[in-house]
């Protein structure tokens, strides 16, 4: 690290703090708005961003449109955590004008690499010299002093250039595999659609669809499902339906595991965010019934009617406030195929009417029992229809686990590289080692 200087922003880029709000204003010239969300929600400002339409006067177009190569950070915030955060133009978009709340830095590029700059603020000590210089109280906002006099040390250009090269692979890397984790979402979705207002013939292909068939189909109040299923309610197909207490345990750092609702998030577990309780709060909150692995919960409240199964290594665990829990009946339903269910656009559509449709909305625990279902009268059915969902359930599950590992990666390279404790070229033969 003995060829890295240290300097200031002020002496490596031009810094300009937007004015541009978001109101539209008579006589002045339309244009396309970056704003805070836009930084704070991406690494690199491309065209695919929707990004706002305003207007700006001709002073404002000519300090605050955006070029490629800029590094925009946020400003402004109601916590000074969220000061700072960066994220760089990656091209050349036409009428982009910088907002409110944002700082534009215009980096020397004879000093600086722009997405090595941008990289180089997301560190945890830059950050953490936004947080501390961040003024405000109710808000929190950072000055163009306390912007310029932002320390950053810097290698050589060339270096700089290289280290961008590889987390921008990287970068390339986590957003490909985001692309295809939101893609096989979509496909899932329309699977799910299908199978639950089609099912599954003997030979394992969908029924033909109601306009072809409309024989194949009966009306129910969940809407049209093929004429051998059966319309009901989750009590008639469940041996047991738990309610928790009104409220949550006592909250330990270790214990035995609570499920709250941000455990519950797409059909599975969410171990972030898990918190515990003492022997003696398990005893008496599990009291109505134990949870057992296989069982399913769902939310009744803040969010409603977010689902999971318990998982196998997850015994002994408890219910926090606003779940409740189902144990199917092994004889009337498959478990998976009842999880799946939950999940429709139908049953989903139904828990949102009676719980009023808020964000906030609330739904009774006579409702959760008595929520209707739909469901094959064939258990081979169930079976080849949960299966479907189950592979792709599985492709998401991989790739979600893949992406976490990609940016686990990343933290450590960014942490290696940016901070000049590990050589670019030592780097670069251990990524290509190991496919990053």
């Amino acid at each position: 690290m003995s060829k890295w200087i240290k300097t200031t922003l002020a002496k490596i880029a031009d810094i300009r703090v937007s004015n541009v709000d978001k109101k539209s204003y008579q006589g002045e010239k339309p244009v396309m708005l970056c704003n805070y969300m836009d930084v704070y929600s991406n690494d690199y400002i491309t065209r695919d961003i929707s990004f706002m339409e305003a207007t700006a006067n001709i002073m404002e177009i000519a300090k605050f449109t955006v070029s490629k190569g800029d590094v925009l950070i946020t400003k402004d915030s109601e916590t000074p955590f969220d000061i700072g955060i960066p994220a760089v133009v990656e091209e050349d978009i036409d009428n982009l004008i910088c907002g409110y709340h944002l700082a534009q830095l215009r980096p020397d590029e004879n000093k600086v690499d722009s997405v090595f700059l941008a990289k180089k603020l997301a560190m945890p000590d830059v950050a953490s010299y936004f947080s501390r210089v961040a003024a405000g109280s109710t808000r929190y906002g950072l000055s163009n002093g306390a912007i310029a006099n932002t320390t950053i040390n810097l290698p050589p250009l060339d270096v700089q250039r290289k280290i961008s090269d590889i987390l921008k692979t990287i970068d390339n890397n986590i957003k490909k595999t985001e692309v295809l984790i939101d893609k096989y979402r979509r496909i899932k979705k329309g699977m799910m659609h299908d199978l639950f207002t089609r099912g599954l013939e003997t030979n394992g292909r969908l029924r033909p669809k109601r306009e072809l068939s409309p024989e194949l189909y009966k009306e129910t109040p969940l809407g049209w499902i093929p004429n051998d299923w059966i319309f009901s309610t989750c009590s008639n197909v469940c041996e047991k339906i738990i309610d928790c207490k009104n409220r949550t345990p006592p909250l330990l750092e270790e214990g035995y595991p609570v499920i709250r609702t941000p455990n519950v998030r797409n059909g599975e577990f969410v171990t972030e965010g898990l918190v515990y309780t003492d022997f003696q709060s398990f005893i008496s909150w599990t009291a109505r019934g134990k949870p057992i692995p296989g069982d399913i919960v769902i939310t009744r409240e803040a969010p409603v009617g977010e689902v999971c199964k318990i998982p196998s290594d997850y015994p002994d665990v408890c219910l926090g406030q606003r779940m409740m829990l189902y144990r199917t009946d092994k004889e009337k339903i498959d478990n998976d195929y009842f999880l799946y269910v939950l999940q429709s656009d139908f049953i989903q559509k139904r828990l949102d009417l009676i719980s009023g449709g808020s964000t906030v909305g609330h739904v009774r625990v006579g409702d959760i029992k008595e929520l209707w279902i739909v469901y094959p009268m064939d258990k081979g059915e169930q079976r080849k229809i949960a299966a479907s969902l189950n592979a792709i359930t599985k492709k998401i599950t991989s790739l979600q686990l893949s992406l976490v590992k990609i940016k686990r990666k990343k933290n450590g390279i960014m942490s290696d590289l940016l901070t000049g404790k590990v050589s670019v070229q030592s780097k670069q033969e251990e990524i290509e080692a190991t496919h990053v």
